[in-house]
């Protein structure tokens, strides 16, 4: 069988596996998005005939426009070698531009959306399985004090079982998925049947009219509408996990059908009965359905938020590779599976918030203020990106860079401008949790560049210092000494020699490179140059979504006559202690921050796996 015949075959499997991962967050949408327009929103919308239809044609053309022109059709294409994400799309812009003068504005519009994505990972579990286990107000309102309990409970389980990992259940995504869809699919064809006219939304000019018509609640209802377009961003941050094109069969075939048919049988469900409004969702459904449904919907929940949790977990470890965040224990939990990973930290952060929004706002509706925002803004600075992969990369030219771009950007701007009326109502919750990230992203960032900067300045070159230790004692085995510069002695090596009065045999300047492209592998993992006799320099080279193992790295070295024995290895490590300085190039208060940070990152050991038993840390003093 041929390569190409092969990835043929294997194109529809991995469609149904997206369905699991890449569109639970989008494909819960439909549980709360209708009753947010018509019912519960800050601003609803009246239920008419006009109204409906008008509401039902734009959440149409905007899955068309929005979801199915913009991310599944031209953003997909603008990959880093097969990886998506903000991050991801941020080191392809970076990379393109080079060192121009915009690229610092770039580079903070990326952080600021990758910040925004960690609202969207808070909202998501909060949202979905509130709106889930709502379901029980409708089959029973007796158990209504019940529902924040139960949903706690449901999410206090969820986070738990992350360090386990996704692996073992992790197959049966694709297929509660897919029932999921062709039961949205069945109730909404079911009610359109009952009420067929609700099939002229088809039609664009029903949401041009309702705008014109209406222009200050048209652009109310966008606030509540975008909640139908919420995961888009998972379309594009999860293909590296299954390609392109399994993610383009899954849309097409299976989730935009589902959510249209689902959309219009409750806009047909409200023009039938209008008393439906107080949960669209549930009241389409019959009543010997009700509690398997909600017992579907809350699985859905859980599976659309462990979608956007372990988004989270892979964006914070691109972030940290490319030295956005301090280093935070990984934790791999699949030996099979890539992208299986569990970071403990963000974990229970990402608990703690969830937990407090739940409580904190109380119902999905007071929720969907807040989400609104945190899906806006990452399109937004995710459509501004986009324009420079159109312009640099893919080299369009300028009218129609700015015709499709400028388009995507109007409907972006649009859809934000109405979220940002709701900040007082919750927006402010995205906003502020997004703020707080960025500022964390670009103090370490800066401090890193800074500390940097202090080493290099206090620094000794390499061969001046070879020249100078001819005479030095030198003891058997091989000592491996991590810099940030190729030619310029660590200050572990400089503190070595003067402690011990000694060399090894063999001496390895290390420097590692995190890229700006998702893996290095092959020939170009290593590089090495010998010195002399006993002096090398090294350099590692891996991407950013590469497992950093040192040990196995260096057995790239191998060909190019340096063999390493872990057990005649020594690991030379710097331990700074930081001090901050009163005028530097960050304000006094800033550096701190930076300090506490530094302070409380992972090892280093841990970090690049290295044996703990073969580590030697040298301690010294820097001032910022």
């Amino acid at each position: 069988m041929t390569t190409a015949t092969t990835s043929g075959a294997r194109t529809p499997t991995l469609a149904l596996a997206a369905l699991g991962v890449v569109y639970g967050d989008i494909g819960t949408s439909p549980l709360y998005t209708i009753k947010e327009i018509f019912g519960a929103g800050h601003h609803p919308v009246p239920i008419t005939h006009f109204n409906v239809l008008g509401m039902m044609s734009l959440i149409l053309w905007s899955l068309l426009v929005v979801v199915t022109m913009k991310y599944v059709v031209m953003i997909l294409r603008a990959d880093n070698k097969g990886e998506g994400g903000i991050m991801a799309l941020m080191a392809l812009v970076l990379r393109a531009v080079g060192h121009s003068p915009y690229s610092r504005g770039l580079m903070l519009l990326g952080l600021f959306g990758a910040a925004l994505f960690y609202g969207d990972s808070v909202i998501t579990p909060a949202i979905s399985v509130l709106s889930a286990v709502e379901g029980l107000e409708v089959a029973a309102p007796g158990l209504a004090p019940y529902v924040i309990p139960i949903t706690l409970l449901v999410l206090i389980a969820l986070f738990i079982v992350q360090r386990h990992g996704t692996a073992k259940v992790g197959r049966f995504f694709g297929p509660i998925m897919m029932l999921w869809f062709l039961v949205l699919a069945v109730i909404g064809v079911h009610n359109i049947a009952q009420y067929p006219e609700v099939l002229l939304a088809l039609s664009p000019h029903h949401a041009v009219q309702f705008f014109l018509e209406q222009p200050k609640l048209g652009f109310f209802s966008l606030g509540a509408s975008v909640l139908a377009l919420t995961g888009a961003e998972a379309l594009y941050a999860d293909m590296g996990h299954f390609g392109r094109k399994p993610v383009q069969m899954a849309w097409f075939g299976v989730v935009l059908p589902a959510l249209v048919l689902n959309y219009f049988g409750q806009g047909a469900l409200l023009l039938g009965d209008p008393s439906a409004v107080e949960n669209p969702f549930y009241r389409s459904i019959p009543d010997w359905a009700l509690y398997p449904m909600i017992g579907l919907s809350t699985v859905a929940a859980i599976i659309a938020s462990q979608a956007v949790i372990s988004g989270a977990y892979s964006m914070t470890r691109q972030a940290i590779q490319l030295g956005y965040v301090p280093r935070l224990l990984v934790q791999h939990t699949s030996s099979h599976e890539h992208g299986q990973i569990y970071i403990p930290a963000v974990n229970w952060a990402l608990l703690t918030i969830v937990m407090a929004l739940v409580v904190g706002f109380g119902s999905s509706s007071n929720l969907a203020a807040a989400y609104g925002i945190a899906v806006t803004g990452t399109m937004l600075c995710s459509t501004v990106l986009a324009f420079i992969v159109v312009r640099h990369i893919w080299h369009w030219h300028w009218a129609p860079s700015a015709l499709v771009i400028g388009s995507f950007l109007t409907v972006d701007i649009a859809y934000f401008s109405s979220n940002m009326l709701k900040v007082k109502d919750g927006g402010w919750f995205p906003l502020v949790l997004a703020a707080l990230v960025f500022f964390a992203m670009t103090t370490w960032k800066r401090g890193r560049m800074l500390l940097n900067k202090r080493l290099s300045e206090d620094s000794l070159p390499l061969d001046l210092f070879i020249q100078g230790t001819g005479g030095v004692t030198a003891v058997p085995g091989t000592a491996i000494f991590l810099s940030s510069q190729a030619n310029a002695v660590p200050h572990a090596l400089l503190h070595s020699i003067k402690h011990y009065k000694c060399l090894h045999q063999r001496i390895i300047i290390l420097h590692v490179h995190i890229h700006d492209e998702p893996y290095v592998g092959g020939e170009a993992r290593v590089q090495v140059e010998r010195v002399n006799e006993q002096f090398y320099t090294i350099g590692i080279h891996f991407g950013f979504m590469d497992e950093l193992d040192l040990p196995a790295a260096l057995a790239y070295c191998a060909p190019h006559g340096v063999e390493f024995d872990l057990m005649d290895t020594s690991f030379f490590l710097g331990r700074e202690t930081l001090i901050p300085r009163l005028h530097s190039e960050m304000v006094l208060w800033r550096e701190k921050i930076y300090i506490a940070m530094y302070r409380n990152a992972g090892s280093i050991t841990t970090y690049f796996g290295i044996p703990p038993n073969r580590v030697v840390e040298l301690g010294s003093q820097v001032v910022l």
